[in-house]
């Protein structure tokens, strides 16, 4: 029982408009990427600026409740963002929502570099404030960008596309590096400054206050720029004809962007939505979808302990791997350069590379064998940089930065990419969006643990005490095989239909158990009723 305008969709040739999409929802992941990261090229200029205390003989720093909350509250908003959005975008459609959250972001993003007040207490209240709403907007982007892209891919180019459109993160994270750098790179010239060991006074310029705020305003730039585009955009097929009821609707939206002849079928949509017609909370949806829900919360969940731990703790990773010099012996906005530029190489060599390998491969390998990859992967290198922690800091810093790189490349060619693209592909239609935000906000949820737990052992660590890094290390490794065998609550989506993956065309399939067929092992296609290949 498939609807024309779904075939359609599935079947449909790789267009200009698919690609169209790409950029445009790709846009809004390159803006939540460096509006996430960019914080972690200047917080420590904002310890030099704010709690510089003379009696302690070294520069200011954050306190580790203010340095955890700065660096955090932007993922306590975006796990909100991403519920409440992730809903909205099943109740009210996906494009109705899709504007909003970019508004949302801009405004946001600019307030953050304002910050209004004098004190510590008042900047670091109001930057606080306005990043966890800017994170509130960045967590409606994670659900709709992949339902959206999901909705619109045939099933032939469907994880690739999605891919791509999260690989955008990957050059958000690449240009907050970039921008951080050059802009820092430009004050050190027209602002000279002495070493905090020359002059601890003197060594935190004036001028370095305007530098972090200009870091984190240009995040609103490109989320301003793709707006219009966004607006531009139908709503889903599957959406309107599906959630809306409104077949013909939906016929004539993908009829134009495809530029083919849709028949509009609405007395057969009746017995389609009939047949699909139980809610997210029914024992119905937890027979057929229970499983993979589970499955790709708990495996987001503990990747992004790790990605986020690695991501956020790299200004203190960095001077033990020998990229950046000590803190004494650089003034404040020096920092901020050999910190982003760091930050820039390892993002340049490891993470990017990641990200589009598993836009080319994903389709050829699958969902699942990248995972699984991915986490033992991440494992095994984190595992060997905890257990030699000591003699790669002190005796090979090059075998450092490059098992460092790895883990970095093995999560974006492993869970990074496949934990957002499966909650896509998994479930129906009507609660697809949710579902998707429920999975991104387990995500979130080991973000803030990674953040407000593993990143207080790096941020305590002393040059001669390295005990608490190599600790949160091992405990990365432990917690990236704990990802691994999670992955065997998810299965293989590639080649499928998103209706015959999530059981709404009325086929049975390994993907979607009911109480007639049982439950075969995962990957596997024991008990499906056709087997399609690429």
């Amino acid at each position: 029982m498939a609807l024309e305008v779904l075939e359609a969709l599935d079947s449909a040739r790789t267009q200009w408009y698919h690609l169209t999409a790409i950029v445009i929802a790709g846009m809004g992941f390159f803006t939540d990427a460096y509006d996430l990261f960019c914080i972690s090229t200047v917080s420590k200029l904002l310890g030099r600026l704010y709690y510089f205390d003379p009696s302690t003989g070294k520069p200011g720093k954050l306190p580790l409740g203010v340095n955890n909350m700065v660096t955090g509250v932007a993922l306590v908003g975006t796990l909100s963002g991403q519920l409440v959005f992730g809903w909205l975008g099943d109740k009210l459609g996906r494009k109705k929502v899709y504007g909003f959250t970019l508004i949302l972001m801009v405004a946001c993003a600019i307030c953050s570099g304002l910050s209004f007040g004098s004190t510590a207490k008042s900047v670091m209240g109001t930057l606080c404030f306005f990043r966890f709403w800017l994170g509130f907007g960045i967590g409606g982007d994670y659900p709709l960008s992949a339902t959206i892209m999901s909705e619109y891919a045939n099933k032939r180019t469907r994880g690739a596309f999605i891919a791509a459109v999260f690989a955008m993160q990957g050059v958000g994270i690449i240009f907050a590096g970039l921008v951080s750098m050059i802009l820092s790179a430009i004050f050190k010239s027209y602002f000279p400054a002495p070493s905090f060991t020359s002059n601890n006074v003197l060594s935190t310029q004036p001028q370095s206050d305007f530098l972090w705020r200009l870091v984190l305003m240009i995040g609103a730039i490109p989320a301003m720029l793709t707006y219009y585009w966004r607006m531009k955009m139908p709503e889903t097929g599957r959406y309107t004809a599906i959630i809306e009821g409104n077949a013909k609707q939906a016929a004539a939206d993908m009829a134009r962007v495809l530029d083919i002849e849709i028949q509009a079928e609405q007395d057969k949509l009746a017995e389609f939505k009939a047949s699909n017609n139980y809610t997210l909370w029914s024992n119905e949806f937890f027979q057929r979808h229970g499983r993979h829900l589970i499955g790709t919360m708990s495996c987001w969940f503990l990747l992004d302990i790790a990605f986020y731990s690695q991501n956020l703790t790299q200004k203190d990773i960095f001077p033990a791997m020998g990229l950046i010099a000590s803190d004494k012996d650089m003034n404040a906005i020096e920092e901020v350069f050999q910190t982003s530029r760091a930050m820039f190489v390892v993002a340049l060599l490891g993470t990017f590379p990641g990200y589009w390998f598993t836009v080319f491969l994903i389709e050829r390998l699958g969902r699942y064998k990248i995972q699984l990859m991915g986490f033992f992967m991440m494992s095994f290198f984190m595992f060997v940089i905890g257990v030699k922690y000591d003699y790669l800091k002190n005796e090979n810093h090059n075998l450092f930065a490059l098992l460092y790189g790895l883990t970095f490349f093995f999560a974006n060619f492993g869970p990074n990419s496949t934990t957002f693209v499966l909650p896509a592909e998994l479930f129906p239609t009507r609660v697809r969006s949710t579902c998707h935000a429920l999975s991104a906000a387990a995500g979130k949820a080991g973000a803030m643990v990674g953040v407000f737990g593993i990143q207080s052992y790096t941020l305590n660590a002393t040059a001669t005490d390295t005990k608490k890094i190599r600790q949160a290390m091992l405990i990365l490794a432990v917690t990236n095989l704990l990802g691994f065998f999670s992955s065997f609550l998810v299965t293989e989506t590639k080649g499928r239909s998103l209706e015959e993956i999530s059981g709404e065309d009325g086929r049975e399939s390994e993907l979607t158990p009911t109480p007639n067929n049982r439950v075969p092992i995962p990957g596997s296609h024991q008990g499906s009723r056709t087997t399609e290949t690429m």
